[in-house]
């Protein structure tokens, strides 16, 4: 059990919490929401320790062990895959390399026989002749093949060390997990198998996300924080949605029938405030309505942006035409002999585990990146806007927000394009801030307002809920689901890809494609990927053995 007790944190005068009292105990996973700068990650960073508390303490039953994701993804670069997952357990790893040291020794003593076997002893006592195993069950769940446990941190790539960084934080069984965004640059596999995981897991979770379905399929709990406090709901995400709406309308309810009976009672007061007859009846009233009290009805900080596509131009039949596209980028055929025509009415979900291949299809239709092979034709009637996964590009220059904007606007007027950054949370006073110092959430929505004054009528998303908070998602989700055109997406975030696309594709290892008019469930429903699951499922089995 973890526990925050009458906890303060402040930043210079302002208090980010102020006397938060919560209880985090065994067999639940706590999902802990807000909006961006609420504190979330915060709050996390004080649970494990990493942060100290203004006021009050965090306790942890005695004994239990806490792990948390590490955000630090050059950390490890010197070591082994295998032994930065093990490095989970520091005090088994730390037996590990103290027997290995003694055993090396040429000049074995008496006192190194003694210590190496009570080493030994606490090392069985704690699983550890499974240590390597575990390890390799962890990483091959999250779809990092055997090839790579032996590597160095520093041989991979981002997302796969973000993955072994996963792993770490789950090996060994911790009393008490914290994972901030865990599902940030997994693929949709491997997120599959992390809710398996944590469904299945005893002891107690606490996570950040901002994928509303994962936080649907793991959640027993949720930790609400706004305006300094955190207020603790029984049951997932949808529950907390549907619990925390009902309570307001039924305080505005409330509040509104006391409203009434004030008007009354002041009404009769000053009716009959004068009259002889009626001044008991009046006092009465008058201490009546002093009793009554009106509900604290402060508005949340959550902000939702307004994302309306409304393309200028109305789609015809001949949308995208894509014939035998082939693409090899650092030796590696990301794209191999892909086909496939777009129709009017498609949303098209590109999803798996190669996302290299994917940018790289979207860099290609965005005209960002010329095909080794094959062709392809946008129809004459669609124009397109495009969101990059990696923006850096975009806003590397002194312009600020309003001038930025503009010179993506049809209409040259700042009053125009200040009504688009208005919908997208930048109110007036913001569009003086120059792009280049915007945090990764606020350039996710000026790329969204640049693609909504665009007016095209063929939206491309390579992983757009990135940096977003979970407002900003479910705007972005209902915008999508609204659009009259056609798009072409990538994305995380299984609610989205599920109430977007009509029709998934998914690219496979060998660039090669399997394209289904489906909806996601449907897809990962189907007998052909149940096939592919047990095969992989065979082959990890192997690779263990």
């Amino acid at each position: 059990m973890i526990s925050a007790n009458n906890v303060t944190y402040r930043v210079g005068k302002k208090a980010l919490f102020e006397e938060v009292n919560i209880k985090f105990t065994e067999g639940n996973c706590y999902g802990l929401i807000g909006a961006n700068g609420a504190g979330k990650s915060t709050f996390l960073k004080i649970l494990s320790g990493a942060l100290d508390t203004t006021n009050g303490e965090i306790v942890i039953t005695p004994g239990q062990r806490l792990s948390v994701l590490e955000q630090d993804h050059f950390k490890y670069d010197s070591n082994v895959v295998l032994d930065t997952v093990m490095m989970g357990n520091a005090r088994l790893y730390e037996i590990m390399k103290e027997k290995d040291a003694i055993y090396a020794k040429e000049d074995f003593t008496e006192e190194d026989g003694i210590r190496a076997s009570e080493l030994e002893s606490e090392f069985a006592e704690m699983d550890g002749w499974e240590a390597e195993s575990n390890a390799a069950t962890l990483l091959n769940g999250l779809g990092i093949g055997t090839e790579y446990h032996y590597s160095t941190m520093a041989d991979l790539d981002g997302s796969l060390k973000v993955k072994v960084l996963l792993a770490k934080a789950l090996f060994g069984n911790p009393d008490i997990l914290l994972l901030d965004e865990p599902t940030n640059h997994l693929d949709l596999d491997a997120i599959a198998w992390l809710e398996d995981f944590l469904i299945d897991f005893d002891n107690t979770v606490i996570v950040v996300s901002h994928d509303r379905y994962f936080l649907n399929k793991v959640c027993t709990h949720i930790a609400d924080i706004d305006y300094g406090k955190i207020q603790l709901y029984a049951g997932n995400y949808d529950f907390w949605y549907e619990s925390s709406q009902l309570m307001i309308r039924q305080m505005k309810e409330a509040n509104k029938k006391k409203e009434e009976q004030i008007k009354e009672l002041q009404e009769f007061i000053s009716r009959f405030s004068a009259n002889a007859s009626k001044s008991k009846q009046a006092t009465s009233r008058k201490r009546a309505l002093e009793k009554i009290q009106l509900d604290d009805m402060r508005p949340s900080s959550r902000k939702y942006p307004y994302i309306d596509f409304r393309p200028e131009r109305e789609i015809g039949n001949e949308v995208l035409v894509v014939e035998h596209l082939s693409k090899t980028i650092n030796g590696e055929k990301v794209l191999n002999d892909v086909s496939f025509i777009m129709g009017h009415d498609d949303k098209i979900a590109f999803v798996g585990g190669q996302e290299l291949a994917k940018t790289t299809l979207f860099q290609i239709l965005a005209g960002e990146l010329e095909p080794d092979e094959g062709s392809f034709k946008w129809g004459v009637t669609t124009s397109q806007a495009y969101f990059p996964k990696d923006n850096t590009a975009e806003f590397n220059n002194d312009m600020t927000i309003t001038e930025w904007l503009t010179g993506y606007s049809p209409v040259k007027d700042v009053t125009y394009v200040r009504g688009y950054l208005g919908r997208m949370l930048f109110p007036g006073e913001d569009g003086v801030k120059k792009v280049k110092i915007l945090s990764g959430g606020e350039k996710v929505r000026c790329l969204l307002s640049k693609m909504m004054i665009q007016q095209a009528n063929c939206l491309i998303f390579d992983e757009p809920t990135n940096h977003l908070d979970m407002e900003s998602i479910t705007a972005l989700n209902n915008g999508l689901i609204k659009f009259s055109g056609v798009a072409l997406f990538s994305c995380h975030d299984h609610q989205f890809v599920q109430t977007s696309a009509n029709r998934i594709i998914e690219i496979l290892p060998d660039g090669t494609i399997v394209d289904k008019i489906t909806t996601y469930d449907d897809y990962l429903a189907s007998d052909e990927m149940a096939r592919k699951r047990t095969v992989f499922t065979a082959n990890t089995e192997d690779d263990e053995n």
